[in-house]
C-alpha cells in the first residue's frame, strides 16, 4: 500500500491521505528501491487513532451546498453532527459528538467554494497547521484538519460555551472598566503566547473573542480564529498564496500597515485590539467614514476620535484614554511594543482612575 511522510514531523501514513491532521503539511510519496512507495526503513508509523485525510471523492452536482446539509452525518467516520451553531462568509459551525469518547466539539465546515480555490484551500490547510501549535487558556486550538468524503475542508475545535464579544456588546451595550479591562488582559496573554512563537492572528475582531462564564462569575476571553494567522518568518513561496484567495483581515479593524499590504507583525494585533477595545468600551470606532473605504483612508491619515469624545458621559479618564490610544498610533513604532505592555498600561491607567464604576477598587482585588 502507498505510504506517504509529513516533511514537517515526520510521520507515516497509509492510504489515500493528502495532508497531515497533525499539522496541515502536505504528505509526500516515500519511494523505495524500485521507485514505488514503501516505508522508509526504521520510521515510526504513525498511531492507530491518527484521523487520515481521505481523497475527495466529489459527487455529482446536486444544486444544494452540502456544508448546509451536513447535519446528523459521520465526519470523517469519527463526529456526528448535531446541530448548527452559526454560519459565516466561509463557513459553517457545527456541534458535533465524538464517537469514539462522547466528548462535544465544535466543527467548522468550510464552503466548497472555498475547497474548489486551490490556492486558498492550501493556504488554509498551512496556516490551519500553524494553528495546532497554540495552546494557551485563551486561544482556542484546532485539534485536526480534514475533509470529508464530498471534499470540504473542516476544522475540530473545542465547544466554547458563552458568546461572542460582538454578541456581548449587542446585548449589553458599553462593558464597564471593571469587565472589559481584564478582559483584554487575557487577550493580551493570548496573543503574546502566539507572538512569541512568530504567529501573527491578522483578523483580530470582536466576532473573533468567545467570552466564557466561568465558575464564580468570573469570565474567560478566547482569541478564536487563527486560521488566518501567518508565520512573521514564512518563508517567501508563501507570498502569492497571502496575496490571493480569501480576503485577509476585516477592514474595519485593519491596521494602517495591513491596508498598505505591508509586512506585519505583531504590532498590527496590537493596533486591531485597540480598535476592539474602544468599541467595547464606547460601542463605537474612533474612525468615521460612511463605507469600509472611507473608514480605511481615515485610518491611513491617523485621525481618531478621542476616547472621552466619543463617549463623554462615561467619564474616562485622561490616562485611561492616553493608554488606549497609544496603541491604535498609525505608526507601528509609536504603539506598544508587546500585547502585554498593552495590557499593563490598560490596567494601570484604570487602576488610578474611576471611570466605569469603581474600577479603581475593583482592578485592584483582581489583580
Amino acid at each position: 500500500m502507498t505510504q506517504k511522510r509529513c516533511p514537517t514531523c515526520q510521520r507515516l501514513y497509509q492510504g489515500d491521505a493528502r495532508f497531515c491532521p497533525r499539522d496541515g503539511t502536505a504528505l509526500v510519496d516515500v519511494p523505495d528501491a524500485a521507485g514505488a512507495a514503501a516505508p522508509a526503513a526504521g520510521a515510526a508509523e504513525a498511531p492507530a487513532s491518527t484521523t487520515q485525510i481521505r481523497m475527495a471523492v466529489k459527487p455529482k452536482p446536486t444544486g444544494t451546498d452540502p456544508a448546509k446539509t451536513i447535519r446528523d452525518q459521520i465526519v470523517d467516520g469519527r463526529y456526528k453532527v448535531l446541530k448548527k451553531l452559526g454560519e459565516g462568509g466561509m463557513s459553517y459551525v457545527y456541534e458535533a459528538a465524538d464517537i469514539s469518547t462522547n466528548e462535544h466539539v465544535a466543527v467548522k465546515i468550510m464552503t466548497p467554494k472555498l475547497a474548489q480555490d486551490k490556492t486558498a484551500a492550501d493556504r488554509l490547510r498551512r496556516e490551519a497547521g500553524l494553528a495546532m501549535r497554540l495552546k494557551h487558556p485563551n486561544v482556542c486550538p484546532i485539534f485536526r484538519l480534514g475533509e470529508t468524503a464530498e471534499g470540504l475542508i473542516y476544522l475540530v475545535m473545542p465547544l466554547l460555551r458563552g458568546e461572542l464579544l460582538s454578541d456581548k456588546e449587542v446585548r449589553e451595550g458599553a462593558l464597564s472598566l471593571a469587565v472589559g479591562v481584564p478582559l483584554m488582559r487575557q487577550v493580551c496573554e493570548g496573543l503574546q503566547y502566539a507572538h512569541d512563537l512568530q504567529i501573527v492572528h491578522r483578523d483580530l475582531k470582536p466576532e473573533n473573542i468567545f467570552v466564557e462564564p466561568q465558575e464564580g462569575g468570573a469570565l474567560r476571553a478566547v482569541v478564536m480564529d487563527f486560521g488566518l494567522a501567518k508565520e512573521k518568518k514564512a518563508e517567501p513561496g508563501m507570498a502569492k498564496l497571502t496575496a490571493t484567495g480569501i480576503i485577509l483581515g476585516t477592514p474595519e479593524f485593519m491596521s494602517p500597515e495591513q491596508i498598505r499590504g505591508k509586512i506585519l507583525d505583531g504590532r498590527s494585533d496590537i493596533y486591531a485590539l485597540g480598535l476592539v477595545a474602544f468599541e467595547m468600551f464606547t460601542t463605537k470606532l474612533p474612525f468615521e467614514g460612511k463605507t469600509s473605504q472611507d473608514l480605511m483612508i481615515a485610518r491611513l491619515r491617523g485621525q481618531p476620535v478621542p476616547l472621552r469624545r466619543s463617549r463623554p458621559d462615561l467619564n474616562f479618564s485622561p490616562a485611561f484614554e492616553k493608554a488606549l490610544m497609544k496603541a491604535i498610533e498609525t505608526e507601528p513604532g509609536d504603539r506598544y511594543q508587546s500585547a502585554l505592555e498593552f495590557a499593563k498600561a490598560l490596567e494601570d491607567a484604570a487602576a488610578g482612575g474611576d471611570a466605569g464604576g469603581g474600577i479603581a477598587g475593583k482592578l485592584k482585588s483582581l489583580f
